[in-house]
Formats: C-alpha cells, sequence, structure tokens
C-alpha cells in the first residue's frame, strides 16, 4: 500500500482524477500471468484488490504485493522490458492505463509530468534505501515494505493519498 500513497500523495486531486478516468477496471484469474518478464509491458496497473506474485525469470518467487501496489511504473519511465514477472495468485482487480496515453499526458502536460517523475523518484528512493538497509542486515527482499521508512513530507500527505486512493476506486466502480 505505502507505493500507491507515496505517489498519489505527490499527484494533485486532478492528476488522480485524470489517471481514473482515463484508466479501466481490469479484473484478473489466479493463474493469469499480468507482466512477463523480458516483454514490453503496455500498461501501468494499480492493484485496487487482490494479490500478485512478484516472480524471477527463473521462476523464484521474490515477493507477493498486495492493494495499493502499482506494477509497470519502471516501463513508463525507460521503457526497458522488466526484469520479473507478474503473477495472480488471488483474485485480483486493477486500474489499468495505457502508458503511451500515460506519457503523451506528460509530454503534453509539464505540470503532471512534474508530479509524475517526481512521486516515481520519491518512491525508488525509498525502496533503494529500504533494499541497502536489508542487505545490510541480511534480511529477505520480501520485508522490503515492511522496513521502508516513509519520507516525512509523504507522511504529511498522507491522508490525502489514501482518500484519492479511495476516490480512484469509487470513479471505477
Amino acid at each position: 500500500m505505502r507505493k500507491v500513497l507515496s505517489i498519489l500523495g505527490q499527484l494533485s486531486d486532478e492528476d488522480v482524477e485524470w489517471i481514473a478516468r482515463q484508466g479501466h477496471k481490469l479484473e484478473c484469474a489466479v493463474g493469469q500471468t499480468l507482466i512477463t518478464a523480458g516483454q514490453p509491458v503496455t500498461r501501468l496497473f494499480i492493484l485496487l484488490d487482490g494479490e500478485v506474485a512478484i516472480l524471477l525469470p527463473n521462476g523464484a518467487e521474490l515477493v507477493r504485493v498486495g492493494s495499493g501496489e502499482i506494477l509497470g511504473e519502471m516501463s513508463l519511465v525507460d521503457k526497458s522490458p522488466p526484469s520479473a514477472s507478474a503473477k495472480i495468485t488471488e483474485k485480483s482487480t486493477f486500474l489499468a492505463i495505457d502508458q503511451d496515453l500515460m506519457r503523451s499526458k506528460m509530454e503534453t502536460d509539464p505540470i503532471f509530468a512534474a508530479h509524475m517523475y517526481r512521486a516515481i523518484a520519491c518512491f525508488l528512493s525509498m525502496r533503494m534505501r529500504a533494499t541497502i538497509s536489508n542487505l545490510g542486515y541480511g534480511k529477505s527482499a520480501g520485508s522490503l515494505d515492511d522496513e521502508m521508512e516513509v519520507d516525512e513530507e509523504i507522511l504529511d500527505k498522507l491522508h490525502l493519498a489514501g482518500a484519492r486512493f479511495e476516490r480512484m476506486r469509487q470513479i471505477l466502480g
């Protein structure tokens, strides 16, 4: 949940409203592969309900993620294919939005782009700090979200982010 809250906390209400209205509801069954390692990702996914396993190319499970996770954001930034797969482990509902549409919005709306890039950068910075911390103490990668410290600025916007996430769910029905 921290990923969506940290990202939505950096966006404006108008940004979140645009994403929710441009995206569509996607329901996935258990066993379905949402993202395949090495294959291009064409959509950004916000997990509204359910659970997804993140798998390494050798099939080893890296971590399971739940409601509030965002998938495909790294490919939005650099278009590189993902290094891990995402497989549905529990019936899941996503807000899915076309990455080309997001890129187009970012090219034509510099304020939206600044908000989105800052949101992704802040989250990735927190994740990197947690990874480095975990490597130093020998903790498993599966505990990253539990150990990730949330930036003070993001904490200040946490209530807004939670309200924005709920609004996104309402828009999708």
